[in-house]
């Protein structure tokens, strides 16, 4: 288990290198398709990997309620159950206690909750989390955290962040298995203060990667950047940083600049779902207007994806207005293509020098 840096940039905190796992290397910077219950919505795990990604995430809350931890041992494993032979982060289900707080109730040692599913009640503080990342197999286990919301008092944040250093001193004194790498989770909403206490205090605890959280919640984008840049100076820099839910493909440039080696966002496969595609250097076109409807050229014709080879923007659009699913499938593939090939250039423009002049 190591973090070689391999290439900085002159001009920036942006480095390239390689985060390795027990299921295999992690190319960074990195983006993570997001496969929160076992799976990356409408694609196969093969082509997945054949789109380049070195890492998928899963969620613990989620994969805990279905199909649960003794389903997925009894089957081998998280990695074996879903058909993953490469590297699975799961976050924590912390970030469910910000996006279900209407379904929870916060306690001193961790969080009540009725499942969205049932109603039915049950209980995750850092004990249960890590047990049930350790039971899944992942290589990269999230430290048990609570993600403020925005707007949030600084008040209220610094009694957040109290919480959540508790939970993540907890998380690290629980057991894992061999191979597994445990993060930490910076939190402290948008105030500079408290991100670079909480930053202090996880390095003192000491964890194999640190991540940035509580981001990407409705805070105006200029709070993203600025939070990416009071933490990063206070992160180990032999050490992974991650920052969660970012973002666009402008964000996950501007962050690589700040400092930040993973990403993972549900916006390609979410977009693809509701008929929008990424093009050019970023920018979005929603396939399914009506102004495609006799277009035949591809959806970006400078992408040699699957999508892009065989298919136009007619075909794309007629599929995803009578319903088919083969849209949805042929618009994931292609923004997912555009994520992990901007990862790719990402890491090459920082090899060569020349990552800097083209932000």
């Amino acid at each position: 288990m190591s973090f070689k840096i391999e290439a900085k940039c002159k001009n920036s905190k942006a480095r390239s290198g390689i985060l390795r796992t027990s299921h295999g290397d992690i190319r960074t910077p990195a983006f993570m398709p997001v496969g929160t219950r076992g799976s990356v919505k409408a694609m196969t795990p093969h082509e997945v990997e054949d789109l380049g990604a070195d890492v998928i995430l899963g969620n613990t809350y989620h994969l805990f309620l279905k199909p649960g931890t003794e389903i997925i041992q009894n089957g081998g494993g998280l990695h074996k159950f879903i058909g993953w032979n490469k590297p699975i982060l799961t976050d924590s289900g912390g970030y469910q206690v910000f996006s279900l707080s209407k379904l929870c109730k916060i306690r001193e040692d961790g969080v009540e909750f009725a499942s969205h599913i049932d109603g039915s009640k049950f209980f995750l503080g850092p004990k249960e989390s890590m047990q049930i990342q350790r039971e899944l197999g992942s290589d990269i286990v999230m430290a048990f955290d609570e993600c403020t919301p925005y707007p949030c008092s600084k008040s209220d944040a610094a009694k957040s962040l109290a919480i959540t250093t508790r939970w993540e001193r907890a998380s690290r004194e629980q057991p894992l298995d061999d191979g597994q790498q445990l993060f930490g989770i910076v939190q402290g909403s948008v105030y500079q203060e408290l991100r670079e206490q909480s930053a202090k205090e996880l390095v003192e605890i000491g964890f194999e990667g640190y991540a940035i959280g509580g981001l990407s919640v409705g805070e105006p984008e200029e709070d993203l950047f600025r939070c990416v840049e009071w933490t990063v100076p206070f992160l180990p820099e032999d050490k992974p940083h991650y920052l969660m839910g970012v973002g666009l493909p402008h964000q996950i440039r501007e962050c690589v600049a700040r400092g930040i080696d993973m990403f993972d966002c549900v916006i390609p496969t979410r977009l693809a779902r509701h008929g929008t595609a990424f093009v050019g250097n970023g920018e979005t076109i929603p396939v399914k207007a009506g102004r495609f409807s006799a277009d035949f050229t591809p959806v970006d014709p400078g992408c040699d994806c699957y999508c892009c080879k065989n298919f136009t923007k007619a075909y794309v659009r007629h599929l995803l207005n009578v319903g088919e699913i083969l849209g949805i499938r042929l618009l994931t593939i292609h923004n997912l293509h555009f994520y992990l090939n901007l990862m790719c250039d990402i890491r090459k423009e920082i090899e060569n020098g020349t990552f800097y002049s083209n932000l």
